[in-house]
């Protein structure tokens, strides 16, 4: 017994030694990836010395004697933080996820090549300037001569990715940071989307009723759309369809995860020092790491620091000594679904105004991990590329005999977004900003600039002419053979909205209605936002002058305007009503409920938990109105919306209707289903959470989830990679957390303002910044997550433009000197 207790021993001993030997190795290969920002360099490619000053929170301050060189230290700066992120961003434009991941992505794949954006892309080369091309080469060359110093130095592939996945990485050209501009802005045109739903709802409701659940935005009437039955007799009125849902890696997202941000400025007259203030924070997708990257460069017009995008040279918002910018979605309708007729006769040939007319049509194949290539035809008709019926549930709305194409300013082959981005960072003045945004394609944003005398917003991008006999005005899938329905080209720049110098001193958007046109100049039918300009707008009215910290604490804000507002709407009926129940029982818990919500100022604080109560009635009460006249399309409308429920709850145009249960033979009333969705509510707490209703935690339901976006749903792997952060705000709040409305856990917090940054020009040193994560995207890095904790807390990091600064308290100096001539 004693021979076998040690053998045993002896057994478990070995194998414990074995584990960590092993857990030592893997430990010693990942961390060789690990950049050494205190290293020289001898590199080719660049006209002198570059040193790389890593400030106490890993910003690097990029200087050099010529802009070329200080854009190949960019290059070279992203590809040692973020080598595996831009990998996949450029696999994900080009098409090529599936050599990867194997039959996983091959529907993304197989879309991307459709779209075709990285072929734009390439085309889109020849359109730029001199002097962005010699950017963009100098930073190409940048991140090349980072791949060089890996596989000389044998620095763990650069990334500890690549040792799990293929670390074939083709050199970096300009075409692929072009082509990672075009992505970004397939993740923020929510409009596809929008007409795809606006197209199936009216195929269930009248137009009155469907008014009300995609309501038009307050100020300025829209005429009522056309019968989109009467468009397409053909089209499936009740056809059951599975929900759209794309894969995580996926660019395309939901209408509700399209794009979101804040932008405001102060002019001198509403700012306590006497010049500008300006604010932004521009809202994607959680990621670890974040798409956010800090960066300073000191160009021959001046120094500029702010957030940049890996792969992308160009400070994307931020500031110089002179000038500040921020981008906000301007939710312009830049995209058009056409039903385009087939020709019986010939598949390959679809009806234009001239008659059939073939498709151009081409082959492209697909490698696949662990599989047989699969070749696909890429098809175009005038109109754009042909979507397949998955993309959107597009095939729910097309008729037999028909196929789907898009119009959308993104598959353009002359982009010159780019260009933008090289001027704007050499603009001394409001004026010289607004010019550069001419340049600017896709896709649109409100640009929002101050300098030290004169703030303005200005849209920019490419806005579609239609004609004013359009049959949807752009709102749902027409005819491709009709030109009335067909673009005309873009708007001039100068028609695109624009603000300077407003009387009151402040500007601002949060997503909402900027402009209020007749179409065909009306911009959009669809923006982002009705709900969180209203609480900004008494925010900055409540102080006759700003500072930076007041902008600050806007930036912040948590009190939610849509409760306010709402609650004493659905709850006016239940409030102090009824007798007092005893307790344990459903009547107490409502009760208590009640007085809970009754006695809130609205504050979504991660510590409260009324923010969890009304986030849950809420949700419970939207599904309960209209889940009976939608049936399976419900599953379709995720997040609560503020004005379909205000409609319902002042009856307006006969909205109450929808609190009847058509099913039912009792005419439920709109307090009934009030009662009855907190009662719903109330029971998925106690299931989910506690029954305890003052032990409720919002921040425990509404947690930030920065998760990999390959390794987040590895068992075990997902602890370490992922970044989880109790967070404060909500759907609708300044300090927007959009909540993810899944089955399992639908309050997590998976989108919202992954970069903040306030700059006061009075004294342009003490402006600030701050990213969701931390600089580096290597999970063993001890930048991987640092600034993710301040972020959640609400403080962020000076934004310095002062070397001194930043040497001061240098985490590493890189030098990097040119290669010997041979």
């Amino acid at each position: 017994m004693v021979t076998l207790f040690r053998w045993l021993l002896r057994i478990f001993t070995g194998l414990i030694v074995v584990i960590l030997l092993g857990v030592l190795g893997v430990y010693m290969l990942a961390s060789r990836s690990i950049p050494d920002y205190s290293a020289n360099h001898q590199v080719s490619g660049i006209n002198g010395p570059v040193e790389i000053v890593r400030d106490n929170a890993n910003v690097p301050h990029i200087f050099a004697e010529a802009d070329s060189d200080v854009f190949f230290g960019l290059g070279f700066a992203h590809a040692q933080d973020r080598l595996w992120q831009m990998m996949m961003m450029r696999r994900t434009a080009q098409g090529r996820l599936s050599e990867v991941f194997g039959q996983r992505t091959l529907k993304v794949d197989e879309l991307l090549r459709r779209l075709d954006i990285y072929g734009l892309s390439v085309k889109s080369v020849s359109a730029l300037d001199a002097q962005t091309l010699r950017a963009a080469t100098a930073y190409s060359a940048g991140i090349n001569a980072w791949l060089a110093q890996v596989n000389k130095g044998a620095l763990g592939r650069g990334s500890p990715e690549f040792f799990l996945f293929s670390n074939v990485i083709a050199p970096w050209q300009p075409a692929d940071s072009i082509a990672i501009g075009k992505l970004m802005a397939l993740q923020l045109s929510p409009h596809l989307d929008e007409e795809v739903l606006l197209a199936r709802t009216s195929l269930l409701l009248s137009n009155e009723r469907v008014r009300d659940i995609i309501p038009d935005i307050p100020g300025g009437g829209v005429v009522d759309l056309p019968e989109y039955s009467g468009l397409f007799p053909g089209v499936t009125r009740y056809g059951a369809v599975a929900p759209f849902a794309p894969d995580p890696l996926s660019p395309f997202k939901r209408k509700a995860f399209a794009g979101a941000s804040n932008a405001w400025a102060a002019a001198p007259s509403r700012s306590a020092t006497g010049s500008t203030l300006l604010a932004n924070d521009p809202h994607l997708g959680f990621t670890a790491p974040t798409i956010w990257y800090l960066a300073r460069l000191d160009l021959s017009s001046g120094g500029v620091i702010g957030a940049t995008i890996p792969g992308i040279p160009t400070i994307m918002v931020g500031r110089s000594d002179h000038l500040g910018w921020g981008l906000t979605s301007a939710y312009v309708d830049d995209q058009d679904v056409f039903i385009e007729k087939l020709n019986p006769d010939n598949p390959n040939e679809v009806l234009t105004p001239g008659g059939f007319k073939p498709l151009v049509s081409k082959t492209s194949i697909i490698k696949i991990k662990d599989a047989p290539p699969h070749t696909i035809t890429l098809q175009w008709s005038q109109n754009g590329p042909i979507l397949p019926g998955t993309h959107y549930n597009l095939a729910a709305i097309t008729p037999p005999g028909h196929v789907a194409s898009v119009s959308w300013s993104v598959l353009n082959d002359t982009d010159t977004t780019m260009i933008w981005g090289n001027r704007i960072m050499g603009a001394k003045t409001v004026q010289e900003g607004i010019a550069t945004g001419a340049n600017f394609i896709a896709p649109a944003q409100n640009l929002t600039l101050a300098d030290r005398d004169t703030i303005a917003m200005k849209t920019v991008g490419k806005i579609p002419r239609r004609d004013a006999r359009h049959q949807s005005m752009g709102r749902v899938p027409t005819p491709g053979w009709l030109d009335d329905n067909r673009w005309q080209g873009s708007m001039n720049y100068e028609a695109n909205p624009g603000f300077i110098s407003p009387i009151g001193g402040i500007l601002g958007n949060t997503n909402n209605k900027t402009v209020d046109r007749p179409f065909p100049f009306h911009v959009s039918f669809a923006w982002g936002d009705t709900q969180r300009i209203e609480r900004w707008k008494k925010l900055m009215q409540n102080r006759e002058v700003h500072t930076r910290e007041s902008f600050v604490e806007a930036q912040l804000d948590t009190v939610s305007f849509t409760a306010r507002s709402l609650l004493p709407l659905i709850a006016a009926d239940l409030w102090y009503s009824g007798a007092s129940a005893p307790e344990g029982t459903q009547d107490y818990q409502r009760q208590k409920a009640l007085q809970m919500l009754a006695d809130w100022n609205g504050e979504m604080s991660e510590h409260l938990p009324e923010p969890l109560i009304y986030t849950a009635w809420l949700r419970a009460l939207q599904k309960r109105l209209i889940k009976d006249e939608l049936g399976p399309l419900a599953k379709e409308f995720t997040h609560m919306e503020p004005l379909f429920i205000e409609r319902v709850y002042r009856d307006v145009d006969g909205a109450a209707v929808w609190c009847d249960i058509l099913q039912s033979s009792p005419i439920e009333t709109c307090t009934d289903i009030a009662r009855q969705a907190l009662d719903d509510a109330l029971i998925w707490i106690a299931d989910n959470h506690t029954s305890a209703l003052e032990s409720l935690r919002w921040g425990d339901a509404h947690t930030a989830t920065h998760d990999h976006p390959v390794l987040g749903s590895v068992p075990f792997l997902k602890y370490f990679v992922n970044i989880r952060q109790s967070t404060s705000g909500g759907d609708n709040t300044l300090r927007r957390g959009r909540t993810s409305a899944s089955a399992t856990d639908p309050f997590q917090n998976v989108h919202g303002a992954g970069y903040r940054g306030v700059y006061d020009f009075a004294d342009p040193d003490s402006s600030l910044f701050v990213i969701s994560t931390g600089q580096s995207g290597h999970i063993l890095s001890r930048h991987y997550d640092d600034l993710g904790e301040l972020w959640r807390r609400g403080e962020y990091i000076p934004m310095s433009l002062d070397p001194d600064l930043a040497r001061a308290a240098a985490v590493g100096i890189t030098h990097l000197s040119p290669e010997p001539a041979q």
